[in-house]
């Protein structure tokens, strides 16, 4: 996303063209998050992490060529099949995360989601050089799909197989259970949270360069160093957000991510100075940074069947990531970027009205201690198999 600009120009598309080729990754991720809870579920989390990310590093070779050939439509083909694969294995990897949670009784989700950020600040970095230097867009994709496949191809063979894995007679039971959980209040407040801070990510991954290019003057290359600032805020929330959590509680904490995201969103919209703007960056990244990992803790620790709850929210929280931020670039193109921003500004403030929903409690054991729930059908046998310190995936 450092390179929005460049591919914009490259593609010689406006603001709303850019909407469009931006649909093309909320369409892919679209069909592959509303598949991925039910692919889990026969297949387990395992072959469904492996294919993603195998769509998400063909997908990246696809957007390459689309940009080498100046073609829009090959670049939204690309992110189609990206969109896919992020889509449905990010499901699968959280199904992974909130396993681990319940097996371990630690917030470890927002650690977790670290690393995802961190990937994030070291592809904004390089982006960010590569922008500078002015080094072609899909040369510096070719690259990245060629780093990503060696570490995809070192990674997942640590991935346990069998989490989330049920019979079929379980799996159709689960069907069942997830229309239910529609119906259930609170499982549809802590949806409406990630929904909200969801956006505020999303917001950013897709649009923040454009944002300080186009909406405060900045040069692309400093729109990229803003991103990059935005990701490190992200990185480092989330790696210290477990500490606050365990202190302060989770709906605490989510309120207060809410409270830094809106201020820092009130600032870039309405504040002429780009200081002062590229300086609120960072509270929005920081604000943004907890939203999604602690609703789909709260979500897995808010009644039975965690794996149908995870996916659930997990569902709702990527649409909102993916299919609101290209929505961003129809009001943009007619009102400005700064002002459509204003309906993620609104969305940041609903979620701290109802922050406190995510207060899902752990249950305890007889020390005060963290009890991981039992362990369902999936996970059991990957335990069986793989001993008692296999099953969590390290």
């Amino acid at each position: 996303m450092t390179r929005t600009p460049d591919v914009r120009d490259r593609l010689g598309a406006s603001t709303a063209e850019m909407g469009l080729v931006l649909f093309g990754l909320s369409v892919g991720s679209m069909i592959g998050i509303l598949c991925s809870g039910r692919l889990v579920a026969r297949y387990g989390s395992r072959p469904v992490i492996g294919l993603g990310t195998c769509l998400v590093i063909a997908g990246t070779a696809v957007i390459a060529a689309g940009g080498f050939l100046s073609s829009a439509g090959v670049v939204a083909a690309g992110l189609f099949a990206f969109g896919a694969g992020m889509g449905s294995g990010e499901v699968a990897v959280n199904i992974d995360g909130a396993d681990v949670e319940r097996i371990t009784g630690s917030t470890v989700l927002p650690t977790l989601h670290g690393f995802f950020s961190l990937g994030t600040v070291i592809g904004a970095v390089a982006g960010m050089a590569a922008t500078a230097v002015r080094f072609p867009t899909h040369w510096h994709l070719a690259v990245v799909t060629l780093v990503s496949a060696v570490a995809f191809g070192y990674a997942f063979r640590t991935v346990p197989a069998g989490i989330g894995r049920s019979d079929v007679s379980s799996a159709r039971a689960a069907g069942r259970s997830s229309t239910r959980l529609w119906r259930e209040s609170r499982l549809l407040l802590i949806g409406l949270v990630v929904l909200a801070m969801a956006l505020a990510e999303g917001a950013a991954d897709d649009w923040l360069p454009l944002l300080m290019v186009d909406g405060h003057g900045l040069a692309p290359a400093l729109g990229s160093l803003l991103y990059a600032g935005f990701a490190a805020a992200m990185t480092l929330g989330r790696f210290g957000g477990g500490v606050f959590v365990d202190r302060f509680g989770r709906g605490a904490v989510v309120r207060a991510s809410a409270l830094s995201a809106s201020l820092g969103l009130v600032l870039v919209i309405f504040s002429d100075s780009a200081v002062l703007a590229g300086t609120a960056v960072l509270l929005w990244g920081l604000g943004a940074s907890l939203g999604f990992p602690l609703t789909l803790s709260a979500a897995g620790d808010s009644g039975p069947d965690q794996t149908a709850r995870v996916s659930l929210v997990a569902t709702v929280g990527y649409i909102a990531f993916l299919v609101g931020p290209p929505s961003l670039g129809f009001l943009g193109d007619r009102f400005g970027l700064r002002t459509a921003m204003i309906a993620v500004l609104v969305c940041a403030i609903m979620a701290v009205l109802i922050a406190p929903a995510v207060n899902t409690p752990r249950a305890a054991g007889p020390a005060g201690s963290p009890l991981p729930a039992p362990l369902d059908a999936g996970s059991r046998a990957a335990s069986e198999r793989t001993g008692p310190q296999g099953g969590s995936g390290g």
